[in-house]
């Protein structure tokens, strides 16, 4: 639950929200396409659909067959497919995460509570905190009793618990055929590790790698929705890994919005 500045693809800006209803509206339509009609629809003017359009024909997304007859073509499809899916995970974020739509979620309890009483609610080290009182943005009310922490359930939640998301620092590491774990500075590595509150490594190499500094990783398996999911909580997170595992990785992280870094730490 929390409210970090999060852009999905589409919502990035009005031009991509844009091209994307109308690209939406030309798919429901094809192939006879009324100008008007999508204009109408989205809430724009006829002739900034006939510049947009344009627009989508010269980038591959849209192939004209006539006067008033388009196709959205493969490229386009798979633009769309890409943008929606970024847009479903930011409203999945927003709904899980930012709003509680949930009837009762779980909290740490920061201070002795007691059921129905009115707390307040705090994103700290990855996880929801909640303290007696009013006196933040976000509140609740606990469901059950709780020592300070102890889980606690709340529900009827008010408010949006601001946060920033967490950042990626990323760490490559060459295959073994090209040297391996053996290319890292493991003092660099070490010093990383010091300023993120998480470690991940992805691949052999880099597990390597991060023992070889003195390190045990907090995250080994299944780091790609690990690490975007500990930057969403608002942690930051070291991730190393190896150049085969490394755009599972950013593509991931680009879909979701959280900014990521790629650093150096050869020797």
């Amino acid at each position: 639950m929390g409210a970090p500045e999060e852009d999905a693809g589409v919502l990035e800006s009005k031009r991509t929200a844009t091209r994307y209803q109308i690209l939406v509206e030309i798919a429901e339509r094809q192939p006879a396409v009324s100008q008007q009609e999508i204009a109408d629809e989205i809430g724009v003017t006829a002739q900034a659909v006939s510049d947009y359009l344009q627009e989508l024909v010269e980038d591959g997304f849209v192939e004209k067959h006539g006067r008033g007859r388009y196709e959205v073509t493969k490229e386009g499809v798979d633009w769309l497919i890409s943008q929606t899916a970024s847009l479903q995970d930011f409203l999945d974020h927003v709904s899980e995460d930012v709003i509680g739509q949930v009837e009762i979620e779980t909290a740490v309890a920061a201070t002795d509570l007691r059921e129905g009483q009115t707390v307040t609610l705090s994103m700290r080290d990855g996880l929801l905190h909640a303290e007696a009182g009013a006196t933040g943005n976000a509140t609740a009310v606990a469901v059950t009793d709780a020592a300070a922490g102890e889980d606690v359930g709340i529900t009827n939640f008010e408010g949006v618990v601001e946060y920033d998301l967490g950042t990626v620092t990323i760490v490559s590491v060459p295959h073994v055929r090209n040297g391996g774990s053996r290319t890292l500075d493991s003092e660099r590595v070490e010093t990383e590790a010091d300023d993120h509150d998480l470690v991940a490594a992805a691949g052999t190499e880099a597990l390597v790698g991060v023992r070889a500094a003195g390190l045990e990783p907090d995250i080994r398996f299944g780091t790609p929705e690990a690490v975007q999911e500990a930057a969403t909580k608002g942690l930051t997170v070291l991730l190393v890994a190896t150049t085969t595992d490394l755009s599972r990785h950013t593509d991931r992280l680009r879909e979701s919005g959280i900014s990521y870094e790629v650093v150096d730490a050869g020797e």
